[in-house]
């Protein structure tokens, strides 16, 4: 008899506990299946420097007019919780590259009368990671895809602003590195170009045979410069030597040529995705990787390095794609 009533109280609670289960994931399905989003582009078109925002605030952008997209994937902070935490990946953050950027885009206004596209993910890494390919970025969540659908919209529309104006572009990919596992921290800036620190030991000879050009991110760019590759990468008028020549040491540069063994890391998703490696694409892209003393730390070091990096655009573009007056 005793045995009997715990067994009907035992299947009493399996069949609760089985259809609270299933209400609670009937709530869930219900909530998903009913929330439609915006078609990507209806918050279009895009005027020049106005603001424009994705679903909650995840994703903004400032449409420009310069041809130049600064991005930044690794910045934000935002820890909603309709997007579980991403279960694989890499979760750490790029400290203060959002504000970073906006405050170069504010430099490039103040000198230029015109200001770059600026596309900012605010939510954190570990809830969507915006540089890498949408499964391993959003591990099935609906939000969490939808703001990287809208990031990646609002680039891909940025290109295409760009191409109506101007013949070519460059897409910059703002990230931060950190102190290496050996303790080690290299305070210089690593700008990628797709090829590894391996690759960029190569002689200036090996590096200019044509497959080294075709792989990188700014095979178009060094199609149209009066210069060859090696130059381009890592000679007098390259971008890392530009930036080292006014207090920013580079890697590559004429100084710091290649890593010869260190640490460093040669560019990601996006800047694959928007460089013109192989693609024909008219658009070059970097990655610019950012040690966090003397340059991330605070408003003075955003405004100091957004001086640099305006001075640096516009000695790069009149050299290589012999635009005289950037943002005329």
């Amino acid at each position: 008899m005793k045995v009997n009533l715990i067994f009907r109280h035992f299947i009493y609670l399996l069949f609760t506990s089985l259809l609270f289960i299933s209400c609670e994931d009937k709530e869930i399905l219900i909530e998903v299946e009913d929330n439609k989003f915006p078609e990507l582009g209806s918050d279009g078109p895009y005027i020049a420097d106005q603001k424009y925002s994705g679903v909650n605030n995840y994703i903004e952008y400032y449409s420009g007019n310069l041809p130049v997209i600064i991005a930044a994937p690794h910045g934000g902070a935002m820890m909603p919780i309709e997007i579980p935490d991403r279960t694989a990946g890499t979760m750490a953050t790029d400290k203060n590259t959002k504000e970073l950027s906006k405050a170069v885009m504010n430099v490039l206004k103040s000198n230029f009368g015109s200001r770059p596209h600026v596309i900012i993910n605010n939510l954190d890494r570990k809830k969507m990671d915006a540089n890498r390919e949408v499964n391993e970025a959003t591990q099935g969540n609906v939000f969490a895809k939808r703001a990287w659908d809208e990031y990646h919209h609002y680039i891909n529309s940025a290109k295409n602003k760009i191409l109506e104006k101007y013949s070519y572009g460059l897409y910059l990919d703002i990230h931060g590195h950190g102190v290496n596992p050996d303790g080690f921290y290299d305070l210089r800036i690593w700008l990628g170009y797709l090829l590894s620190g391996n690759e960029l030991d190569k002689t200036d000879d090996e590096l200019n045979n044509g497959t080294y050009q075709s792989k990188s991110s700014i095979n178009k760019l060094t199609e149209i410069s009066s210069e060859n590759f090696t130059q381009v990468l890592r000679g007098d008028n390259s971008f890392g030597n530009i930036l080292d020549n006014l207090g920013y040491p580079c890697l590559p540069s004429i100084n710091d040529p290649s890593p010869e063994g260190m640490r460093y890391f040669s560019g990601g998703y996006n800047t694959s995705k928007y460089g013109s490696a192989e693609t024909g694409s008219k658009i070059s892209s970097i990655q610019i990787e950012l040690p966090l003393p003397d340059i991330r730390e605070n408003s003075i070091q955003w405004n100091n390095f957004g001086e640099a990096l305006s001075t640096t655009l516009e000695k790069y573009f009149k050299k290589h794609y012999n635009i005289n007056n950037l943002g005329q």
